[in-house]
């Protein structure tokens, strides 16, 4: 199953922005504020849309509460890492 059919259109945006920035992007990890701004949804939305995305094994997450840090989980597609 393509994961592009797991997501939301608000997830879809952000994975593709990820995507687009690179390695070298989101200086300090990737935040719920920066899912806030790319998606301009609210922060319960962000919450709950990162939270899924946690779930569905998309991101993987560290961190806690302002901490908290979000990355893109390609195990799944790459198991050699």
């Amino acid at each position: 199953m393509l994961i592009k059919t797991l997501l939301n259109p608000r997830q879809t945006k952000a994975v593709l922005r990820i995507f687009q920035e690179g390695t070298k992007g989101f200086s300090g990890g990737f935040s719920a504020r920066n899912y806030m701004s790319i998606v301009k949804a609210p922060s319960a939305t962000a919450t709950r849309d990162l939270q899924d995305l946690v779930n569905k094994e998309i991101f993987t997450k560290t961190g806690k509460l302002k901490s908290t840090r979000y990355q893109l989980n390609l195990a799944p597609f790459y198991p050699a890492l």
